[in-house]
């Protein structure tokens, strides 16, 4: 089980320093430890609206981010909380807090605009927090959602014919929840009680008409609906008496507003029960090192003048995590071929059967952990690695084999050598007494087990080395006829003969497994490539088909309300996702 972070309060994740946005390592360090999954809720909103109250009550702490009054300059930017999840186990919440948007002392909108997009981007939840009802003033405040294709790229792509609409995004853009603080207004429409719910809905109705007061009017709540088609409001009663909002983490729980305290209390529930764990696009789950490269990857965009990309962050992860992906999968083959193989194997057969089971195994460690391996690069990668691995150990296991059966000659057959030094063969009838000694010893050499794949090899280098002495005593027997010894010399021939061919009939079965086996691990791979297609393509269409309904729901709305050009637009878009879903999807040719 994945320890969990516990951190006493929040750090700073990203400084603005002079209109500079710039990372935290220790806020990094903290994200690198976290192996599980995260739900990311962030919060954005104008400046002393409440927001961090919010945050705190989410960390179940009533102190922790900074208050109101109590925010300096060395708060700004964004700050992050990371607690385990209350609600699910396993998981851990990570909050984000922004600095308050529109403070008119900063004088600068641009990095208000960039603190509102890296939140969406680095979120699974968005709150935006605002004072008392949605009317145009509001509206207008939300100005930067309709910059978001101004500051955020979905795709990579160089073709500037290619125009990216609010499908490209809604994938992997997060839930909104929209908190209206101080509300005071009768939640009725025609005398009937509504939700808050129904209010935001009716609050993001277009108003008819082409004229420049209608576009301005309309955009805002068009883009809502295009890039949040998921979306939930909560309004709060105001908390305590105005005197006492700047103390408002100091006062107990009675000194509050109670309808203030239950409507707290059911908006931390909704965001604890509802709020998704975040994902990229693919369904990619996110744990605190995926979250880590993002914010740097995102951040180092925007310092160097580029709009954050989605699918390069995706990528420049991908890169990052396919290439630990390949070192754990070779380890892991490395640990099975050491703890399985016991050099020398018996036979080259015995050996590739163990590597294809640890080839088999890192191959689905591989695939379990990598991801968007664009071209099969990293597959590849590994396939050669795996390769050069089994190559070493066959290296291996013949310098074992060789090893090991040059020691047993040695003891097998030193006797015999200490007694042809002696003399006691060179003497009539001693040839055939040594040609008789030595098959002895040949069957005893044959009756021990696992020699390995070196021990004919071996044995045939040795009885060559030894030819002369044997040749020697031949011709020097007085018992044998110049015809015996004839026939004897073709004798020997004739076996060395049969011997090389063999030796040859060996090498060529070696040969044929090695090929087999290359075609083996071919196959394993392109099978296992083959399910992780079909998977990934299952989960991208079950997201692609989330994202169609959504779209279909706010068509449906526009119908309703009369705006046909919108709705046909949305169609459109509609078309298109449909035609990514079956168009998309990479070759399984992986060589």
């Amino acid at each position: 089980m994945a320890p969990e972070i516990h951190m006493t309060g929040p750090v700073s994740l990203i400084d603005n320093t002079e209109g500079q946005l710039v990372v935290n390592p220790e806020a990094l360090k903290i994200l690198s430890a976290i192996t599980q999954p995260v739900v990311v809720v962030a919060i954005v909103g104008l400046y002393r609206t409440g927001k961090s109250y919010l945050m705190n009550r989410l960390a179940g702490k009533n102190k922790g981010f900074s208050l109101g009054s109590t925010v300096k300059s060395h708060t700004k930017g964004i700050w992050m909380w990371c607690v385990p999840h209350p609600k699910k186990p396993g998981h851990t919440l990570v909050l984000l807090d922004t600095e308050g948007l529109g403070d008119i002392e900063k004088g600068d909108n641009e990095n208000d605009s960039w603190i509102f997009a890296l939140a969406i981007l680095l979120s699974s939840t968005f709150v935006y927090n605002s004072m008392g009802t949605i009317n145009q003033q509001a509206m207008d405040q939300l100005h930067y959602v309709t910059e978001l294709t101004d500051r955020i790229k979905a795709n990579s792509s160089p073709d500037n014919t290619y125009v990216e609409d609010s499908a490209d995004f809604v994938s992997f853009f997060p839930a909104f929840v929209w908190t209206l603080r101080d509300f005071s207004l009768e939640l009725e429409t025609d005398g009937e009680p509504i939700t808050p719910d129904d209010y935001l809905e009716l609050s993001l109705k277009l108003r008819k008409g082409t004229d420049k007061k209608s576009k301005s009017f309309n955009d805002p709540r068009l883009c809502i609906r295009k890039f949040f088609p998921k979306r939930k409001c909560f309004t709060f009663d105001r908390p305590t008496r105005r005197k006492y909002l700047a103390h408002l983490e100091q006062l107990k729980e009675e000194d509050l507003n109670p309808d203030f305290i239950e409507q707290v209390a059911e908006f931390c529930s909704y965001i604890l029960s509802h709020s998704s764990v975040k994902t990229l696009s693919g369904g990619i789950t996110v744990n605190g090192p995926r979250l880590e490269s993002l914010v740097t990857t995102y951040v180092s965009a925007i310092s160097s003048g580029d709009l954050p990309c989605m699918e390069n962050a995706v990528l420049a992860l991908a890169q990052l995590e396919n290439s630990a992906s390949v070192e754990k999968a070779v380890a892991h083959y490395d640990q099975q071929m050491n703890q399985k193989v016991q050099l020398p194997t018996e036979t080259l057969q015995e050996l590739l059967d163990l590597h294809r089971d640890s080839e088999r195994e890192a191959i689905e460690v591989f695939m379990k952990n990598s991801f968007k391996d664009v071209d099969h690069k990293f597959q590849r990668k590994l396939g050669a690695q795996l390769e050069a691995r089994r190559d070493d150990f066959c290296k291996q296991n013949s310098k074992a084999s060789s090893d090991c059966c040059m020691a047993l000659l040695q003891d097998i057959f030193g006797p015999l050598e200490e007694d042809v030094k002696q003399g006691i063969f060179s003497k009539p009838g001693g040839y055939r007494l040594f040609i008789q000694k030595r098959q002895e010893l040949k069957n005893k050499y044959y009756q021990v087990p696992r020699k390995g794949i070196q021990a004919e090899e071996v044995l045939k280098k040795y009885l060559e080395s030894k030819e002369d002495v044997a040749d020697s005593l031949l011709q020097t027997d007085q018992s044998l006829s110049e015809k015996e010894k004839a026939i004897e010399v073709e004798r020997i021939k004739a076996e060395s003969a049969e011997a090389a061919k063999k030796m040859l009939e060996e090498m060529q079965k070696k040969n044929e497994q090695m090929m087999e086996q290359k075609e083996k691990s071919y196959q394993e791979h392109v099978k296992q490539l083959t399910e992780k297609m079909e998977s990934d393509k299952a989960r991208l269409m079950a997201e692609q088909e989330k994202t169609i309904n959504l779209k279909l729901k706010e068509q449906e709305r526009l119908l309703k309300e009369g705006f046909e050009n919108e709705s046909k637009r949305l169609q459109k878009e509609i078309r298109d996702i449909q035609m990514k879903g079956v168009s998309s999807g990479p070759t399984c040719n992986i060589l």
